[in-house]
């Protein structure tokens, strides 16, 4: 059996966590700050897991400049929950601002540039009660032109996905890029702004981020185990959904209305103790090792070095990468390994140490 000093793992799920980060974790599940319990036998309403709570927000808050204007939650359901609650919580907020318009007048915007916002405008479509669903720009592996973009005059909502696991694809940081978010399109600040970071979240800084009504993501990518959620909400969305619903939108379940997370302090019900308590460990250790623009410089350097080797294959006709310069993705690199040698990469890769390149789609 091989050690896992000897593996390198490319998994496009979970990510490989620090062994330092895993050993502080098993202590912690053994006994939690000195206090004689495990972390998942304490009370999520204890002191100590109140204390673990607000230092996580506060290492979100420093780590991406959060403002004030901004809520951090945390819940459970990853991204796939999200594509619900955002309709449903922002419809609300929708009929509460315009309670006279009819169901076919309200319209939402999905930027669909890959599997998961197709999942997520899919799923628009069948909780929008009625509510059309606007595909501003539909296409993959490489971001069309800016004037190709055709936003709705007044949507209740405008969603994107930074960075799209499966099919590779991630919009530039650079505010100049003709593949970054078209920001400047927007010129109605008003309309909420939500973006999907489940895949990309804390491997860069967020541009523009107080730009945005919502940010969600699950930390499984980058900073934890699967069952951490992470919202960053603007507060204007933190409605009372029991008065929309009155008013025609479709009711939302507790556990998913964003109001109900924020007045609880994300203890609504039991939150995902254990990814938290992670996700506070590897935030920490950003924070001593030189922070979000150190890790940065290192992810931008690791995805030129990969894309460096991806292409030299490509020259000599081995491979080929899936994904235009430009909008290739940090963390998710596609590419197909030609003429048959497909298993025989992969074996040869298992030999080497390198585990789950085959990704899962």
């Amino acid at each position: 059996m091989p050690e896992r000093s000897q593996i390198i793992n490319f998994g496009a799920g979970p990510s490989t966590l620090p062994d330092d980060v895993l050993e502080e974790a098993a202590r912690g599940l053994l006994n939690y700050n000195q206090t004689g319990i495990g972390l998942t036998e304490l009370s999520h309403r204890s002191k100590e897991f109140g204390a673990l709570t607000k230092h996580l927000e506060t290492l979100i808050r420093n780590h991406l400049s959060v403002p004030e204007t901004h809520s951090v939650l945390f819940t459970q359901g990853g991204g796939s929950a999200q594509f619900s609650a955002v309709v449903l919580n922002l419809l609300a907020r929708h009929h509460l601002l315009h309670p006279d318009l009819r169901a076919d007048e309200r319209v939402m915007d999905y930027v669909v540039t890959g599997s998961w916002s197709q999942k997520a405008a899919e799923e628009a479509r069948r909780l929008g009660g009625g509510a059309r669903v606007n595909i501003v720009v539909d296409i993959l592996r490489q971001y069309p032109p800016h004037d190709k973009w055709v936003f709705s005059p007044k949507p209740a909502l405008i969603y994107y996905c930074e960075n799209e696991t499966v099919d590779g694809v991630q919009f530039s940081p650079d505010p100049a890029s003709p593949q970054g978010f078209p920001h400047h399109l927007l010129n109605d600040t008003s309309v909420p702004l939500v973006a999907d970071y489940s895949s990309s979240f804390m491997s860069r800084p967020i541009p523009r981020l107080a730009d945005h009504a919502l940010i969600f993501a699950g930390a499984q990518k980058n900073i934890g185990p699967s069952g951490l959620t992470i919202l960053i909400v603007r507060q204007d969305l933190l409605v009372d959904t029991d008065t929309a619903a009155k008013l025609g939108a479709v009711p939302v379940p507790y556990t998913l209305a964003y109001k109900t997370l924020a007045d609880s302090g994300s203890l609504y019900n039991t939150p995902p103790m254990f990814p938290m308590y992670v996700a506070d460990l590897i935030l920490e250790r950003v924070r001593v090792n030189g922070g979000l623009p150190r890790l940065e410089r290192v992810n931008k350097r690791k995805a030129e070095n990969l894309y460096a080797t991806l292409e030299e294959g490509e020259n000599k006709g081995l491979i080929k990468v899936k994904v235009q310069p430009g909008s290739r993705s940090w963390m998710n690199a596609t590419f197909e390994v030609l003429a048959g040698a497909g298993p025989k990469f992969l074996e040869g890769a298992q030999a080497r140490g390198f585990q789950q390149l085959q990704g899962h789609r």
